[in-house]
């Protein structure tokens, strides 16, 4: 195992109307001037706007409204709501739905006291020396934003998906209630269960020393999430279904699947390459498509534990490791297909005429590698693509 510093600031509040305790809980942090950023308006035909507009008007706290976010947040969107926060002089941003919000919201606390572009915070060019704070109302499962110290973000001039981390934008609390993501759709949910599953196998399936508690945890959530999907598939409002969904989508991206491991995350610098060139893909559904295709490629390189990943969490019973681990790989297709997911580019309308685009992309124009068992340079960035065929 390796050495390593576990650190999770966040405050969670878990369980039913939670979120309408927001007044008191910013008040209690001491903010009376925030900015709110949500979506596209759905918590206003939900009803939750106005619950929580009620509950911050009852502490007297003033709002800078930011709605419009956009599934793969924008840059643009970005950009002109430093501008507002910095005229408004906010003292911290609530994040108001899923990940795309959270991510918007936590580029902005960065932006805001900077005088750089949020876009060099993505490109490296600039690192984050503090940022205004961001607490959140979870309305999705999926991302794990709520508790990890990630933001990703779409420039569309670009067609180019970037992220950074930064401890600065951990959020200082994060309001958890299964309730409100009843009505999230069925393709959706099947989009944050990929994601949340993503999360934990990345960090899972890397060269690392023994790692068994936090193999063990990481299983454990990978199955938890997989009977969650099911349930959820027939039954929407299971709310204990919608609670284990959520707290795995928090405790997959807050460090805890990664502790005593090297974290890097292959196959979602696969997908940014895919969803960033193609803005209506959703970021779940191309990790879909491209786990398993990554896993064929890769599993050679760790036989034994691709075969342990697939006894633990699928229950195979083969004893012949290779066997094993190429039956847990289909068992992962499997189940990604069976909650209406792609596993085809064709699935997207996309054809072999758009991988050497999404090879550069992944590979910044062949400048980079992206770091796996193998280094992934372009030639293996577009067989990996090439399998999703």
């Amino acid at each position: 195992m390796r050495d390593f510093i576990y650190h999770t600031p966040t405050k969670v509040f878990f369980g039913k109307d939670t979120h309408r305790d927001i007044g008191k809980i910013i008040k209690e942090f001491g903010y009376d001037n925030i900015m709110l950023q949500y979506g596209q308006g759905s918590i206003k035909k939900s009803g939750l706007y106005d619950e929580i507009m009620s509950s911050l008007s009852e502490y007297k706290i003033n709002v800078v409204e930011m709605g419009g976010v956009e599934p793969n947040p924008k840059l643009d969107f970005v950009r002109k709501a430093v501008k507002v926060a910095k005229e408004n002089r906010v003292q911290m941003i609530l994040a108001v739905g899923g990940g795309s919000v959270l991510d918007s919201s936590k580029c902005t606390a960065v932006a805001t006291l900077s005088d750089y572009d949020p876009w060099d915070f993505l490109t490296g060019k600039a690192l984050p020396e503090k940022a205004l704070p961001v607490g959140c109302i979870l309305t999705i499962s999926a991302a794990g934003s709520e508790m990890s110290s990630s933001a990703v973000i779409t420039n569309t001039e670009l067609n180019m998906k970037r992220g950074f981390n930064s401890e600065y934008i951990r959020c200082k609390f994060a309001i958890m209630n299964p309730e409100l993501t009843y009505s999230v759709s069925k393709y959706q949910t099947a989009c944050g269960v990929v994601d949340i599953m993503a999360h934990t196998m990345e960090r899972y399936f890397i060269p690392c020393e023994p790692t068994d508690l936090t193999d063990r945890i990481s299983e454990s959530i990978l199955k938890a999430v997989i009977r969650a999907g099911k349930t959820l598939m027939e039954n929407p409002e299971d709310y204990d279904a919608r609670a284990n969904m959520m707290w795995a989508s928090s405790l997959s991206h807050n460090g805890l699947t990664g502790c005593g491991r090297k974290n890097v995350l292959p196959v979602h610098q696969l997908e940014h390459a895919l969803s960033g060139e193609y803005d209506e893909i959703a970021h779940g559904a191309g990790l879909a498509l491209l786990f398993p295709a990554w896993s064929r490629y890769i599993y050679k390189h760790n036989v034994p534990r691709f075969a342990q990943f697939a006894r633990r969490v699928w229950d195979s019973t083969e004893e012949n490791d290779e066997a094993a681990a190429l039956a847990g790989i289909e068992k992962m297709a499997e189940y990604f297909k069976s909650i209406g997911m792609p596993s085809k580019l064709s699935d997207f309308n996309l054809d072999e005429s758009c991988i050497d685009r999404l090879a550069e992309l992944c590979t910044f124009n062949k400048t980079r590698t992206v770091k796996s068992y193998v280094d992934m340079d372009y030639d293996v960035v577009k067989d990996i693509f090439k399998m999703c065929l």
